[in-house]
Formats: C-alpha cells, sequence, structure tokens
C-alpha cells in the first residue's frame, strides 16, 4: 500500500503487531451500518447517468417547472435529488405534508422522492403539480417507472407528472463502478494491486454506495494489519457485506 503510515491509526504507532488488530474483522461486523455518501464530489459521472447529471447541474435552466428521474434501485436518483436539493435551496416533501393546509406563497423548489410509490394522496400530489405549473414552482420527482405505471386511480396526477422533462438513469455498469473504486482509492492515496478493482466489481452488489462502503471495510482492516489491500484482503470485505445484506458473494464470475 504506497502510502505514508499513519500514525494516528494502530499501524502507525511503535510497537505496532498486525497479530494485535485481528479481531476487527469480527468487530466490523457490528460496524456496518453504512450511510452513503450525497455529496456532490462522490457523484460518478458516466454514460448511464450523464443526461441525468447534466439536467441536475443546469438547473435553473430548465425547460419548465416539472423535472423526473426514472431509474431503478442503486441507480443514482436519490444522490442526485441530494444535489439538486443543495443547488436549488429545495425542500422535500413527504407524503405526512399532504396533511397541512397549502400554503400558496411558499413558492421554494421541491423534491418528491419515489413518486411512484402509492404513498402520496393522489388529490394531494395533482394539486402540488398542478399548482407548481401555475406558478413556475421548480419541482424534481424520482420515480422507479414511467408515470403511465404509476398506481393511480384517475388521470389527473398521471397527466400532471407526464408534462415533467423525465431523465432515465441505468443501473451502473462496469465502467462506472470501477471508475468509482479508483477515484475512492485515489482519494485515499491508495495504490491497489493490478486486477483488484475488476475482482470487486465482478463480485460486489452492483451499487455506487457499496463500492464506498467496500473501500472503505478494506481500508480500515488493511490499517489494521498494517499490510496493503490484497485479493484476500478484498474477499473479506465482501463476505463481511454479503453478511450485512444476508446474501452470498457473487462468484458468478469465477
Amino acid at each position: 500500500m504506497s502510502r505514508k503510515p499513519d500514525t494516528n491509526s494502530a499501524a502507525g504507532r511503535p510497537g505496532f503487531r498486525p497479530e494485535d488488530n485481528h479481531p476487527v474483522t469480527r468487530q466490523l461486523v457490528l460496524d456496518l451500518g453504512h450511510t452513503p455518501s450525497y455529496e456532490e464530489d462522490d457523484f460518478v459521472v458516466a454514460a448511464c447517468n450523464e443526461l441525468a447529471w447534466r439536467h441536475v447541474t443546469g438547473f435553473p435552466a430548465w425547460p419548465g417547472p416539472l423535472s423526473l428521474l426514472i431509474g431503478p434501485t442503486k441507480s443514482g436518483k436519490s444522490h442526485l435529488g441530494a444535489i439538486w436539493m443543495r443547488r436549488a435551496g429545495a425542500r422535500m416533501i413527504s407524503p405526512s405534508d399532504f396533511d397541512e393546509e397549502p400554503n400558496d406563497r411558499d413558492l421554494r423548489p421541491l423534491l418528491v422522492e419515489d413518486a411512484d410509490s402509492g404513498n402520496y394522496p393522489e388529490s394531494g400530489l395533482f394539486h402540488l403539480l398542478n399548482r407548481s405549473i401555475r406558478a413556475n414552482r421548480p419541482v424534481l420527482m424520482t420515480a422507479a417507472s414511467e408515470p403511465q405505471d404509476w398506481p393511480l386511480v384517475t388521470e389527473d396526477a398521471r397527466s400532471r407528472a407526464r408534462l415533467a422533462t423525465a431523465l432515465h438513469l441505468e443501473p451502473p455498469d462496469d465502467a462506472l463502478l470501477s471508475q468509482l473504486f479508483v477515484k475512492l482509492f485515489s482519494d485515499r492515496q491508495i495504490a491497489v494491486e493490478p486486477g483488484l478493482v475488476s475482482y470487486l466489481v465482478k463480485r460486489m452488489e452492483r451499487a455506487p454506495d457499496e463500492v464506498v462502503a467496500l473501500v472503505d471495510i478494506m481500508d480500515r482492516v488493511a490499517l489494521s494489519r498494517g499490510t496493503a489491500i490484497t485479493r484476500s484482503v478484498a474477499a473479506e470485505a465482501i463476505a463481511l457485506r454479503a453478511a450485512v445484506h444476508n446474501t452470498e458473494p457473487n462468484d458468478s464470475h469465477g
């Protein structure tokens, strides 16, 4: 591992022996409640999300007030939504907010996450979108499906959602996951052996936030043992994450 020892870590202290910290692996099992980072610098732009990224970061130069990010779980919709909230000074609206009387003078931009979940009152969603169109208030929605497939009884809210500029995000591909590994290793000034990134990408759960979790685990395990991040450390990290998800590591690629 080509970086200077961290004297604040166990591995950097005089008299440290790698075998002293082997229990860290067991401790990590209890400490893997990973919270994904939604910082703008942590979003990796690739072919599968570039159009959506350009649209979100191009705000306020939008063609209309309504926008919709469509993509499967783990495709980056929430990350882009968080980036847009900070840029636009927006607030996130929840289903419980529809119990309150609408304030027509509050025209702050709004983020509506999982607009297709069926959790939002249909009439409330319709009036929200309708008022936003009339007042030209920016609204960014996220969904896993097209508006015509949303679980709505009437066409009212669906017809308004169809007026949104729709951007599609695809699941992360090998190139995106590899770029994210390279970026995170570089951020931590870690050099890894050739082929390690490919090894990880073929066996991990395919999600950007999973890359962040794996890099953190591998770094901590390697530092605790005073070793480089090798394939054995990578395999251990993948197994730990699989245990968290109650799944088996993906060995379909050999």
